[in-house]
């Protein structure tokens, strides 16, 4: 939009600092609508009492007035996203479903939980809880991993595993310690410097709570899904990690 358009298309005339015309929202014949610019913006004043959604409808009739760009909301984004390829349920110390992390092709996560109506709300889910809760809590050794997908394997593999949503960069809360003291354990890093980082973050947190804590990095692999695919076993990942247990 442009205000000298605006002006010369309501035969608007000249009024101090503002131009007045003849309100295109309601059959006027006393100019009643004032139209003043102020760092940019286009201010409209019916004093006929028409609201300024009415006269910015009837100015965009007129093509006189552009509707602005939609504002690129979560809801927005979201619908640019791939499918879903996996669903990971978080659920309560009951098993009861608390929220999801979705991915997506090409890679992408998202949480969602349920409405309450059979949909889901597209947002963070505000207590945050670990992977598998109501297994790590029946467990004397627990390991912890980075993502969803490296935790299935494990659990594929006869281990209790969890993680927490968000990644390398999500924060590890004081719950997540909780629920781990007086457990042993065994932190497997991703092989990328932000990996490194949250396992340092974890074991700092758990240090003086956890029985046992025991950091160990698979090498040649950048994940354990990637360390199992590249044909270790699971009698070969308690040597590493008794291995690392003694080297402490």
């Amino acid at each position: 939009m442009n205000l000298d358009a605006i002006v010369r298309a309501l035969s608007a005339r000249r009024s101090g600092s503002a131009y007045v015309a003849l309100c295109p929202g309601h059959d006027d014949h006393d100019p009643s609508l004032s139209i003043r610019e102020v760092d940019g913006k286009i201010l409209l004043h019916c004093h006929a009492g028409c609201a300024q959604r009415d006269v910015i409808e009837a100015l965009k009739s007129r093509g006189l007035w552009e509707a602005a760009p939609p504002t690129r909301t979560w809801a927005t984004q979201r619908t640019s996203l791939g499918p879903i390829v996996a669903e990971y349920n978080y659920t309560d110390e009951h098993g009861e479903l608390l929220y999801q992390v979705t991915r997506h092709e090409p890679k992408d996560f998202r949480q969602r939980y349920p409405d309450g109506r059979g949909g889901w709300i597209w947002k963070k889910y505000p207590d945050q809880v670990l992977y598998h809760l109501p297994e790590v809590l029946e467990a004397a050794i627990v390991f912890v991993v980075e993502g969803e997908r490296d935790v299935e394997t494990l659990r594929d593999w006869g281990f209790v595993a969890t993680t927490n949503a968000g990644g390398a960069k999500a924060p590890w809360l004081p719950p997540f310690t909780e629920v781990l003291r007086g457990r042993e354990v065994i932190l497997l890093p991703d092989a990328d410097q932000p990996g490194r980082a949250r396992v340092v973050r974890i074991a700092r947190a758990l240090l003086g709570k956890a029985a046992r804590i025991i950091i160990l990095e698979l090498e040649g692999a950048k994940d354990v899904t990637q360390w199992f695919e590249q044909g270790h076993s699971e009698t070969y990942l308690i040597a590493q990690v008794e291995g690392a247990a003694v080297s402490q």
